[in-house]
């Protein structure tokens, strides 16, 4: 099989899905080689995203680690959603083909993005 159960479930039901309109942060990043695009808005309260929402226009994979991604983050202090990486995405997905692989990288500069927006909006540097 070409994909895991956890990607399949990811892409057939994907959580966090949405539109924060009163976001905290948002990131948007986007791979003119494959047309993915990936939207990342977070909600942070004391330091903590509360919430966490995305768009994804691409493939199924994309879709998939978007929305790994987002469940990885949620609930995490602000600083430790910079330290997601992309393999990470890959392994609690159960694997991606390897041509697909960019597409947890997409997912792991959205939510870099957005963390980095948030910090912006803030004038603060966030955390190296």
């Amino acid at each position: 099989m070409l994909y895991s159960e956890k990607v399949m479930d990811h892409f057939q039901n994907p959580r966090n899905v949405g539109k924060i309109d009163d976001a905290d942060g948002v990131g948007e990043v986007g791979n003119a080689v494959c047309g993915d695009i990936m939207k990342v808005y977070i909600k942070v309260d004391c330091g903590i995203i509360t919430d966490v929402k995305f768009n994804t226009f691409g493939c199924g994979s994309a879709i998939a680690a978007s929305s790994m991604a987002t469940e990885m983050i949620k609930g995490k202090k602000i600083s430790e959603a910079l330290e997601l990486t992309n393999k990470a995405v890959v392994e609690a997905l159960g694997g991606l083909p390897a041509h697909k692989v960019h597409c947890s990288v997409l997912a792991e500069e959205a939510v870099r993005a957005a963390v980095n927006d948030y910090y912006a909006r803030r004038g603060e540097t966030p955390p190296a």
